[in-house]
Formats: structure tokens, sequence, C-alpha cells
């Protein structure tokens, strides 16, 4: 029951990251194309830098240095008399108090407390994509467009969410959905996370007598587990592929794009 409760944490995963990561994504490429200097150097730095890191050394990296971050506040809060060095060689040593989850937490709030820093690690990676694809796609509003929103007596502000906002989805979805389908392919990382996702608990019941499950009545039937894997992301990422295509054709009605263009030609041959 475990294994089959898993899928639903990988779908719960997905569902809570992607709408993290977008807004991330947007708030980055706003920073990016900011007229204030320090602001838009910093969406530019947000994006290159992540960009720039190979998706499982940032997620290795970043959950660490998060967890450890959030254990060096609470210890300087909660232990302020505490005498010992924190740091002591490799190993990172804070009060009992401090440390997160408390070590008489229940099993479930260690469980919940690995999946958000999961959660929080997803969307900064991805939010990081998305602020790249954002950005390019606010740049491809055709410019005439803006330049006669200005001509009505438009403020900056307005055109920005009355033109560019609602013009640059179409732009931005094929990226976007591409940018879906390795999120998709990413949740087996939370394994390496320490969460217990589907990756685990096929790797825990194919093997064949495991130390946590002795006597399970079948043999090594891991190639059988993972197989089952396969089926479900690529069945996971046809339906994905259904539903964008979808969403594009939607968004592409009536915008002066090539998809546009094609959508009024079968229109007028039918």
């Amino acid at each position: 029951m475990s294994f089959y409760a898993a899928f639903g944490t990988v779908l719960l995963l997905l569902a809570i990251t992607a709408p993290i990561s977008l807004a991330f994504g947007f708030g980055g490429a706003m920073a990016a194309r900011s007229a204030i200097a320090p602001l838009r150097w910093f969406g530019k730095l947000y994006i290159a830098l992540v960009r720039g890191v190979p998706d499982i050394a940032f997620f290795l990296f970043f959950v660490i240095a998060l967890d450890q971050g959030i254990e060096y506040l609470r210890h300087k809060i909660k232990c302020p008399d505490w005498d010992a060095p924190v740091r002591q060689g490799s190993d990172f040593l804070v009060c009992q108090a401090a440390k997160m989850p408390l070590g008489n937490s229940p099993q479930w709030v260690h469980e919940y407390y690995g999946f958000a820093l999961a959660v929080v690690t997803f969307a900064i990676v991805f939010g990081a994509f998305a602020a790249s694809v954002l950005y390019g796609a606010m740049k491809a509003v055709p410019r005439g467009q803006i330049e006669t929103a200005e001509a009505y007596g438009m403020t900056s502000r307005q055109t920005f969410w009355r033109i560019t906002v609602p013009q640059m989805w179409v732009y931005a979805l094929p990226g976007l959905g591409n940018l879906w389908m390795v999120l998709i392919k990413a949740t087996p990382l939370l394994f390496l996370l320490g969460v217990e996702d589907i990756v685990y608990w096929a790797t825990e019941l194919g093997a064949s007598k495991t130390a946590r499950f002795s006597d399970y009545p079948h043999p090594d039937w891991k190639m059988y587990y993972f197989l089952g894997l396969l089926v479900f992301y690529l069945a996971f990422t046809r339906l994905s592929e259904i539903v964008l295509a979808n969403i594009t054709r939607r968004l592409s009605t009536g915008q002066a794009t090539a998809g546009g263009e094609a959508l009024r030609k079968a229109k007028a041959a039918g």
C-alpha cells in the first residue's frame, strides 16, 4: 500500500511544485527585465546561477544547506548559551531543541519536513528555467502592440498587465511544456532526497529478501516494478502532451503566430 501511495506523493509534488515554480519564474522574469539595476542583476544572476549548475548537484547541496541553515538559526535563538562550535570538522552539531524536526517528533513530521524541503528545492530549480522561458516570451510580444498601447495613453504598468502578460503565454507555452516534461522526469530525484517515493518502494519491494522485507513472498522482481514505473511515466507524459496541445490550440486562436495562422487556414478550408 505504501508503494501505491507513493504514486500520490509524486502527483502531489507535481501539483504543488508546478504553480510555485511558475510563480518563481514569473518573479524572476519580471526582475530580469526591471528598470532597477540591482533587481535586474538579481533576476539575471538567479537565472544564470541555477541553470548553470547540474540539477543533481544543486538538489543535493541545497537541501543540506537549507536544512542546516534552518537548524543554525533555531540554534542561535533557542540555545544562546551554547559555547561549543557548531561546525566541528565535517560534523554539524546543534542543540537538541534546534533540530528540525525534533528527535521525538512522530514519523509523519519527518516525512512532511523532507517533502517540504524537496518542494522548495524543485521550485527554485525549475523556477529559474521558467524565468528564462517567460523572459524570452515577454520579449517576443510584437513591439507594434506595445507602441499602440502607449499611443492610446496606457502607462507602462497597464501595458505590461493588459498587453504583454496576456499575449506572452502563447510564446511561452512550448518552453513551459518542455519544462513540465522535464519536471515529471525529475521526480525520481525524491529518492535521493530521502523521500519514500515510487523509486524507493520499487527498489525495496522488488529486491529479493531485503532486510526490511525478508519474508516477502516473491523473488527478485525489481525489473517488473521498474517496468511498471516506465509505463506510468510514459502514460503520464502522453496525457500531458494531449493537454498541452489543447491549451496551445486555444491560446493560438486569433494570434498572429504560426500556430494561429495554421488554425485560420484549417478553419477556412473546413
